[in-house]
């Protein structure tokens, strides 16, 4: 054993044990567990989130060390089917449409089932994979986000799982991407390079992203490639990235109306109009007449129609509830409000600050996309994961302590009738909110 190897394990004892400690939990998360199984579920988030943090405190400046245990906690779902989600059976559906020339936003699964199930490989399998809500709805996966289903599908073929195994690989390489285009853009604004381990060893992003195989890693990779292109001046080809992540998951166009103060009223002219011009050259394959009317109808259901994991509509919907109102009818006029408040919400983030450079751009969406999440019906564990990478650019860390607490949301996936538990998800928003105060309030007395 060389001498290196052997001074190497007698300074980083500890965090190899941690390391090999995380490998097991990651191991039993992604092959020993089912999602109707809380307790052990919760054991292992939460013990996870423990080594995360121990092994950025003791290992932050020894970069290989941990980029090399974050790709291999990620390989170890390499070959794992999700366990905590279903929403890859659709992924493969819509790739094989798209990869034998059907356009996904003109049929539902179940109006495919009837006619046109042919086309599709492992057709029953997916079908009742995905389950009864995601058949009936018309695809909301961006255009981009398709032509990688697609991709998945035609280097799979007929193997489900070898389109899992392409579309796992696309991820973890989306999730070194971050790493490397993030830590230049920390750099370049001044931050500590070690800080994307808080996103890059987050528990939350390996189990969401590798191991239930959403896309937001591959949006984020756009997202900031984008953002580093803009901190060295490449703004317009920042612009044509920040269209490939729009065309992945839509949530970067809440952000859109902040660049203006900080390129100035020429430039962002022309940035919006690169962004769009992209975005309607990335749509275009998938444009007919049925496609807006589809597209639209199914983007309003994210509004007025799905909840899970809400934080002050929950708050409200009870409320009115007691004054005998009918929840079928509250989601849908909360559903017309939540656009208002966010547009109010995105203008006050964009006209009053007075200093807007791309510390305060990147702040500023952190805040944004914040609010929206506290106002949304429905804030999926993944949702988060846009929040923790935010913040590693920030002085706050309520991301990071949110994306431990969302796993409570869990517990409806263990009943029967995915009934929520309202007493754990008040202690998932107390546990945010609090400590969004307790930083709020660090910072002023900083000042």
């Amino acid at each position: 054993m060389p001498f290196s190897f052997k001074n190497f394990m007698k300074l980083h004892r500890v965090s190899l044990i941690l390391a090999v400690l995380s490998v097991v939990f990651y191991y039993t998360f992604a092959y020993h567990l089912q999602r109707t199984d809380f307790i052990k579920l919760l054991t292992l988030f939460v013990a996870l989130f423990f080594f995360c943090f121990k092994l950025i405190q003791f290992e932050k400046l020894n970069f290989r060390f941990l980029l090399g245990i974050g790709i291999i906690f990620r390989l170890i779902f390499l070959c794992a089917e999700p366990n905590l989600s279903q929403d890859f059976y659709r992924f493969i559906w819509d790739g094989h449409l798209v990869s034998s020339g059907a356009n996904p936003y003109l049929h539902t699964p179940d109006q495919l089932m009837e006619n046109m199930v042919s086309m599709i490989p492992n057709a029953n399998t997916l079908y009742e994979g995905m389950g009864s809500l995601s058949a009936r709805h018309y695809s909301n996966y961006p255009p981009l986000n398709q032509l990688l289903f697609a991709l998945a599908a035609l280097i799979g073929g007929k193997s489900m799982f070898g389109s899992l195994v392409v579309m796992r690989a696309i991820i973890i390489l989306a999730d070194i991407g971050i790493f490397y285009f993030g830590r230049k853009l920390l750099k370049n604004l001044n931050r500590s390079p070690h800080l994307i381990f808080w996103y890059f060893l987050n528990p939350l992003v390996i189990v969401e992203l590798t191991g239930n195989l959403h896309f937001e890693g591959v949006m984020l990779f756009f997202f900031i490639l984008s953002m580093f292109l803009l901190s060295i001046d490449k703004w317009k080809t920042a612009g044509v990235i920040m269209a490939c992540s729009i065309s992945i998951k839509l949530v970067p166009l809440l952000f859109l109306p902040l660049f203006f103060k900080y390129l100035g009223w020429k430039k962002s002219i022309i940035f919006y109009a690169i962004i769009g011009i992209t975005s309607i050259f990335l749509f275009l394959p998938f444009n007919t007449p049925e496609f807006i009317d589809n597209y639209s109808k199914t983007l309003k259901l994210w509004f007025s129609n799905f909840e899970f994991n809400a934080s002050i509509y929950n708050i409200a919907k009870k409320t009115a509830i007691h004054f005998d109102a009918k929840p079928w009818e509250f989601i849908k006029e909360y559903g017309k409000i939540t656009p208002l408040l966010t547009i109010v919400t995105v203008s006050l983030f964009t006209f009053l600050p007075k200093r807007y450079d791309l510390n305060r751009v990147l702040w500023s969406m952190m805040w944004v996309l914040t609010i929206y999440y506290f106002m949304s019906t429905t804030v999926h564990p993944w949702y988060g994961i846009f929040l923790v990478l935010l913040s590693v650019f920030t002085t706050y860390r309520y991301a990071i302590i949110w994306s431990a607490a969302i796993i409570l949301s869990y517990f409806a996936y263990s009943q029967a009738d995915f009934k929520e538990n309202l007493w754990l998800l008040a202690i998932e928003y107390i546990a945010v909110y609090g400590f969004i105060i307790y930083e709020i309030v660090a910072h002023n007395n900083k000042k």
